[in-house]
């Protein structure tokens, strides 16, 4: 807890997983980590009685005690055996301890990110947070191995430090140093040796912490750049944009390059210095004993013992030095995640509308719009819509209509005044919709799940992912990506038969908004946004308000790719299916105000009218 309160990284460990460790959420945990701890600290015991074999077995072969060699042979047996299945067990609790651990975490923070629309929210920061997937994907994992890994490689470290030393002190003589000479010398010999060796290594491999943190983000940059490549790669076609893209792609590749080098260059010297400082530390315990051996002070199990013994000891007190990068690595996955959750918070802190439940009445009371630079878009607005009524909001472009309607969905902070509608029942539909990985049946029924009954997706278990792959091992080299399949939403394991959920209604309506020739394929997994035309994706928007039957219905350019006779029917549909569902509408069209007896009028600067037909 003091390390939690009085060290920077300490503090940054605590907000993330301070939760998870919490005795009032659960004790799992800490007594998970005690068992961890008592694996280590039996894992160090090993050491120790290893390091006694060794002085037994090589005192047999030097006095040629045959009896005395094999009983060390049957005592060799019992510790290895005894060493295997810690070794086991403490990698079984330890994988099991990081899965939950990365389970808990990844929750928390996808929770926050998502739940709480910080995905959204952290737009309108004024700086914001760059890739945020690789966060929540990447630094996760590496956070809750790399925590337990050091964690206990610090443990291991000052336990197995105390107990080589004693091993040590019994073992070593006095030592001459400059006519003076020290008892138990070589004791005092590996501490200060290492102790200047590790001031050294820090000094050199502390530009590491920033040129790690640099690699995870220029990779992540580089990748999404990638991603958006895909994204967009008919915009960019059309646009023949391949040697824009090319040269950005080339850009971001070559930060990724040149901080590569650099980490290579810096740990040159890192790596190089430990690996002679390691080196050099090898013959030290011969050299030493050699003339105390030669007398037959010691035998050669002793000697061989000091040689293990003064090896671990200064291999313990290396840790840090040795460790270096992967601190270093460490805390710049702490900088990305507490950077990450200060981002949510920063969101958390912005200004949010005054929206107040109001049963299916929409109505707005003196609501001003602005810019985040304070640029009045609308003032004081006022207007009551009630059911059954249609709302178009017209005006030119930058007058604030979508601004207007984020204020109203409560996603807009810069805005003052009093918003009254249905706390739920509600649907926005954007000009370009938005079509979720998975089924056609998925993407018409979103955001409502249509299978299984809570919401949750189902996923291939541990065991039978691994037996899927135990029976294509014989398959190598083959294509992995032909050996599983897996959905976008449902990844499983050979693709069973989805469950159906209300066919009639959705045949129908697909129908309606005349896409009947989809209806077979209600149940195809495909990336939907890229096979249907924008104007195909607008009707299945349509199909949404259908079969969600809304209190309300927002629609922003919503038939903006119809023609003119698609956008009409389309209209006259949801006034006849739902004759109660409150419509508005942004458009330019004049078409529209046939289907809207309110108009409002954004004039800009603020400036509104409002107008009855």
């Amino acid at each position: 807890m003091g390390l939690a309160r009085r060290t920077v990284w300490g503090r940054q460990f605590w907000q993330l997983s301070g939760g998870y460790f919490s005795p009032r959420r659960s004790w799992r945990p800490l007594l998970t980590v005690a068992l961890i701890l008592l694996l280590t600290l039996a894992g160090v015991r090993l050491q120790v009685l290893f390091s006694n074999w060794y002085n037994t077995m090589y005192s047999a072969l030097q006095d040629l005690n045959e009896a005395g060699f094999w009983l060390a042979m049957w005592l060799f047996a019992a510790l290895a055996t005894v060493h295997v299945v810690r070794s086991l067990l403490d990698y079984y609790v330890q994988q099991a301890f990081i899965i939950h651990w990365r389970s808990w975490l990844n929750d928390q923070l996808l929770g926050r990110w998502v739940d709480e629309r910080a995905y959204y929210g952290t737009q309108h920061l004024e700086k914001g947070i760059d890739n945020p997937d690789q966060r929540i994907q990447y630094d996760v994992t590496v956070f809750a191995e790399s925590s337990l890994s050091l964690s206990m490689g610090v443990v291991d470290a000052l336990v197995s430090t105390v107990a080589f030393t004693l091993i040590l002190w019994g073992l070593s003589g006095p030592l001459a140093l400059f006519g003076t000479e020290i008892p138990r010398g070589m004791v005092f010999l590996v501490f200060a040796y290492v102790l200047v060796a590790t001031v050294f290594a820090i000094k050199i491999g502390r530009p590491l912490i920033l040129l790690n943190f640099l690699n995870e983000r220029f990779n992540a940059d580089y990748r999404y750049a990638l991603v958006r490549l895909r994204e967009y790669a008919e915009s960019i076609a059309f646009y023949a944009g391949e040697k824009v893209e090319a040269a950005l792609l080339r850009h971001r590749f070559a930060q990724v390059i040149s901080n590569a080098w650099a980490i290579v260059y810096r740990s040159l010297k890192f790596l190089g210095f430990n690996f002679t400082v390691t080196q050099a530390a090898v013959v030290f315990p011969f050299i030493i004993q050699a003339q105390r051996f030669f007398s037959k002070q010691i035998s050669l199990g002793d000697l061989m013992q000091t040689a293990q013994a003064f090896g671990r000891l200064q291999e313990n007190l290396s840790f840090f030095r040795n460790a270096y990068d992967n601190f270093a690595a460490y805390r710049a996955t702490l900088d990305r995640l507490t950077g990450f959750c200060t981002a949510i918070d920063q969101a958390a802190r912005l200004p949010h509308p005054d929206i107040r439940p109001d049963g299916r009445h929409l109505s707005l009371e003196k609501l001003s719009v602005s810019t985040p630079a304070g640029v009045t878009l609308i003032t004081d607005l006022s207007l009551d819509v009630s059911p059954g009524q249609a709302l178009l909001i017209r005006g030119p472009s930058g007058s604030g209509k979508t601004t207007l309607l984020r204020a109203i969905a409560g996603l807009w902070p810069w805005c003052n005044g009093t918003i009254r509608r249905p706390d739920a029942a509600m649907l926005f539909l954007a000009q370009k919709p938005y079509l979720p990985l998975g089924t056609l049946r998925e993407a018409l029924h979103y955001p409502e799940p249509t299978s299984p009954a809570d919401g949750t997706t189902p996923v291939a278990d541990a065991e039978t992912l691994g037996a899927v792959a135990s029976a294509n091992v014989e398959d190598a080299p083959k294509n992995l990506d032909q050996v599983l399949t897996f959905g976008p939403l449902h990844p499983t394991i050979a693709t069973p038969s989805q469950p159906t959920f209300s066919d009639q209604r959705a045949h129908e309506v697909l129908d309606l908004v005349q896409l009947g020739h989809l209806s077979s394929r209600l149940d195809e997994v495909a990336d939907w946004s890229r096979i249907l035309s924008l104007g195909e994706q607008q009707r299945l928007a349509f199909g949404r308000i259908l079969l969600a039957r809304p209190a309300v219905a927002f629609l922003d350019e919503a038939t903006s790719a119809m023609d003119e006779g698609l956008e009409d029917a389309m209209y006259r549909l949801i006034k006849q299916r739902l004759p109660d569902t409150l419509l508005v509408s942004v458009g330019h069209r004049s078409t529209l105000v046939r289907h809207h007896p309110v108009q409002l009028n954004l004039e800009g600067k603020g400036a509104w009218k409002i107008s009855n037909d």
